[in-house]
């Protein structure tokens, strides 16, 4: 069974920086393309970064340019690291696992969730 569990939210100004991490247990990382998805309120949950299990990434249009996906096999991890905050990255930041790379899914295709980790930018 996987389990993902999310850290590294929190409250910071625009501007800022934030690097959220998550832990992959109960099954061989490598073999996980990995994502990040974001859901404000009252809005969908929508995809904001991937990277394949061998390191190919892709991003949000909004995502570009301030966000880096990366990822550590031997830890297990994969990582966020946002930069240039807005208030309009203020979201629940959820990452999900899946043995297949494949863009353009919605969120209701993912098995494997995260509890999601609170991203509040002030302005």
């Amino acid at each position: 069974q996987v389990q993902l569990v999310e850290s590294g939210g929190g409250l910071v100004q625009a501007g800022d920086s934030l690097r959220l991490s998550c832990v992959l247990s109960g099954r061989t990382f490598s073999s996980y393309s990995m994502y990040w998805f974001r859901q404000a309120p009252g809005k969908e949950r929508v995809f904001v970064a991937g990277i394949s299990w061998i390191g190919v990434t892709a991003y949000s249009d909004f995502a570009k340019g301030r966000f880096t996906i990366s990822r550590d096999n031997a830890k297990g991890a994969v990582y966020l690291q946002m930069n240039s905050l807005k208030p309009e990255d203020t979201a629940v930041y959820y990452c999900a696992a899946d043995p297949t790379w494949q863009l353009g899914r919605t969120a209701n295709e993912f098995n494997y969730w995260g509890q999601g980790t609170q991203v509040t930018v002030s302005s």
